[in-house]
């Protein structure tokens, strides 16, 4: 259900479904933004849906808010859409070289290494959103007894496949970037393919994910 719509800048709509993160209410988001992208209403540019939010950009030239708004107002927003979802399992090096912050959620988390990937991988995860950098998944749910805050100190690089742990949400380093989630392993696979221009992301919201560790030469040897 959607709580507000407003201005975003000049050339985009906000449609706000509430301060809640959890899969009903994503799953609302995702719903509206699918209805919206089959519709190809001329003058959107681009749909960014996030946990609990949709911003619609549009172009001036081609038409207004007014005018956007009132089309997607009058869209029947389908309660019984053909399913995209898939589910994945993403392998895991879990190894020293890649568990990276695994003492420091030892300790934060008060559990032992055995402990936090014994519940970190015995679980599915949901993909609420892309984003930050290019087809990072965002995961959801951690069990509480694994949720902590970001590093006090961000890192600059966190190496590509990197896999992160913040709060509720597990997430995957599709390229090397800065960042400040605690890092628990690291994925051989490709997440985010940008050679691949009309699907690059391998991760997309809705789907349902499965980390599977691996050692370290099963790592080494995935490619091959």
């Amino acid at each position: 259900m959607i709580k507000n719509i407003s201005n975003l800048g000049d050339a985009a709509i906000y449609y706000d479904f509430g301060d809640e993160v959890n899969q009903d209410i994503n799953s609302e988001v995702i719903k509206f933004f699918k209805t919206i992208q089959e519709k190809n209403i001329p003058g959107v540019t681009n749909l960014t849906p996030s946990y609990n939010k949709l911003i619609v950009s549009y172009d001036l030239r081609v038409t207004n808010y007014k005018e956007i708004k009132g089309k997607i107002e009058n869209l029947e927003i389908n309660e019984i859409q053909k399913s995209t979802s898939k589910k994945l399992e993403i392998p895991v090096c879990c190894d020293a070289l890649h568990s990276l912050d695994i003492h420091r959620l030892e300790k934060k988390l008060n559990l032992d290494r055995e402990k936090i990937l014994e519940n970190f991988f015995n679980k599915d995860y949901f993909c609420y959103m892309t984003g930050f950098i290019a087809g990072m998944p965002f995961l959801g749910d951690l069990d509480h007894i694994l949720r902590t805050q970001r590093l006090e100190t961000p890192r600059v690089k966190v190496p590509k496949g990197s896999i992160g742990l913040t709060e509720q949400f597990a997430n995957i380093y599709t390229f090397e970037s800065p960042g400040g989630w605690n890092i628990i392993g690291n994925t051989p696979l490709d997440i985010f393919d940008s050679s691949k221009e009309k699907d690059p992301n391998l991760v997309k919201p809705g789907d349902i994910v499965t980390f599977k560790q691996i050692t370290i030469d099963d790592y080494k040897n995935y490619n091959e």
